[in-house]
Order: C-alpha cells, then structure tokens, then sequence
C-alpha cells in the first residue's frame, strides 16, 4: 500500500490531512525527528507544522523526546498500538452512540425510499439492512450477491436472529436456514425475471430490493411497511411452496410446474420485474427486444 493510501485511510480514521502526513513520516524515520525534518519530509508547512505535531502529541500518536543540544524531537507511537487504540475508542463512541442517539430521535414523520443505481451502493445499503436486523432476517439472491453479505449475517444469526434465506443456484456455503431455489433454473429464472433480484429485509421494518445484471445495479431502500411487507411475503412464500412441494411427487410437480395453463400465463411476461427496477431507479431502459410472452420453459 502507497503512503498516500495510508495518508486518505489515516483521514478516514479522524485524522487531518497535515496529521496524517506528519505522522507517517515519523512512522517512516523511525527515529526521533524535529519540526523542520518532518516538515520536509511530509509536506507539511515549516508555518504549522508544530501545530501539527502538538496535536499528534495531543491524540497520543506521538511523543516528544529531548535530542540533547538539538532540542525537542518527536517520534511516532507504533502503527499497531495507534490502530488498537483508535479501535478501543472508536467501539467505545459507538457504544455511547448507540445508547444516547435514540434518545435524541424524534419519531419518524416520513417513509423513506431513496434509488440505489450501482452495484455499490447496493451491496452496501443491504449490508446496512443486515447490520441492522436484530429479529428477523429474510434475504433472498443469487450466491453473487448473498456471499458479501455473509459474515454480518453469520453475526446476526450468532446474537440470535433468526435468518431465512432463498438462494438461486449452488451455495457450498449456506447461512442461516436456506432453501435452495429448485422451481426454475437460475438460468431460467434469470430470463424470467430479465435480472438477478436481490431482496434483503431486516425485522420486517426496512428493505433493499435490487436487479444485478453482470455489474450493473439499480434498486430501492425502503422502510415504508406496505414494501417491507410485500418483500417478506415474496421470500416467504418461496420459502412455503419449496416445503409444500417436498410432500409431493416430484414427477407430479414437474408436470403440474410445465403444463398447467394458469402457471404458464403468470409466466409469460419476461423479464418486467428488471424493467420495473429500471424505471423506479431511473435508469435508462433495456435495448428493445423479442417479446417472449410465449415462451413456456422453465
């Protein structure tokens, strides 16, 4: 990893841009250096570069020494004794914060929806929607777009959320109680639905419903109860005809799932649910092709 990268995550961590270069120049002496060392070696200005430095000294990440005749020097605390403290205070504010803030909250006067329209962003709001389940967890998606939601998942499931989840397709790996989406294919279903859907609910109180196609995303979050309702009965009810149907034949349903009239209408419109997704995000829509409304595979 480049010092600047080191630098940006240093920032990202509280640091100031003048801090974080001062102190990975210390880090990078390793020996005591004085203001005018650091200040040429990190960029710092010779103007506020001891500024900089008491405020290192402030936070604890660097300490001053006597350099004899030279004066006072500074040297930096370890790297890894700087990030274990910062994670100590980090966990603890987040402790604190989650006591005091919801005492601070009003109660909500809006449902909020908001667009997701890249893979990113996605990814990231279901994994918030999983972070916060402390309940019940319904998630429902291709291995693609479950794997990186696994472990928070896997830590939900260990504080005691009960997690159900739908996968389309092998999943050598599964979390929580999972049924395997056997109805269709996912090949079949990807052309069904024109995309690969993901649906994450968390404590049947806030969503995320997304299309994946390669790596291409669009989707909402929502915690308005008619969605959030409407996405748990979607993956329950997968859930429910997967274990109705184990009671049964499987010569029988595979008749019954590629013959009967009613199934195949429900069937026939391909790919709408990816179109929709499309619209309600704005994006721009598929290039126009051959309607397959008679198309009765799987």
């Amino acid at each position: 990893m480049s010092q600047q990268r080191v630098i940006e995550e240093l920032q990202r961590l509280g640091m100031s841009g003048y801090e974080a270069k001062a102190y990975v120049a210390l880090v990078a002496a390793g020996a005591p250096l004085n203001g005018y060392e650091v200040a040429k070696r990190s960029g710092v200005p010779r103007s506020t570069v001891y500024e900089t430095l008491g405020k290192l000294v402030g936070r604890g990440a660097a300490y001053e020494v006597r350099l004899g005749d030279a004066g006072v020097g500074y040297i930096s605390l370890p790297p890894m004794s700087l990030l274990d403290r910062m994670r100590r205070e980090f966990d603890q504010s987040i402790s604190t914060l989650r006591e005091s803030l919801p005492e601070v909250a009003s109660p909500t006067q809006v449902r909020l929806i908001h667009n997701l329209t890249d893979r990113s962003s996605l990814i990231t709001r279901a994994e918030d929607v999983v972070s916060a389940a402390r309940r019940d967890l319904f998630l429902s998606g291709w291995p693609a777009e479950l794997e990186p939601l696994k472990p928070l998942a896997r830590r939900a499931e260990s504080d005691g959320v009960d997690v159900s989840t739908v996968v389309f397709g092998d999943d050598p790996d599964p979390v929580g109680h999972t049924t395997q989406h056997r109805f269709s294919s996912p090949k079949v279903a990807l052309e069904n639905l024109g995309c690969r859907l993901l649906v994450v609910v968390a404590d049947r109180e806030q969503a995320v419903i997304g299309g994946v196609i390669n790596d291409d995303a669009w989707g909402v979050y929502t915690d308005d109860p008619a969605v959030v309702l409407v996405a748990v009965e979607y993956v329950r009810h997968d859930i429910a005809m997967h274990l109705i149907v184990e009671k049964f034949a499987a010569e029988d349903f595979e008749t019954f799932w590629k013959s009967d009239p009613a199934l195949l209408r429900l069937r026939a419109d391909h790919g709408a649910p990816a179109t929709l997704l499309r619209r309600g995000a704005g994006a721009p829509p598929p290039a126009p092709g051959r309607r397959r409304g008679n198309d009765t595979s799987r």
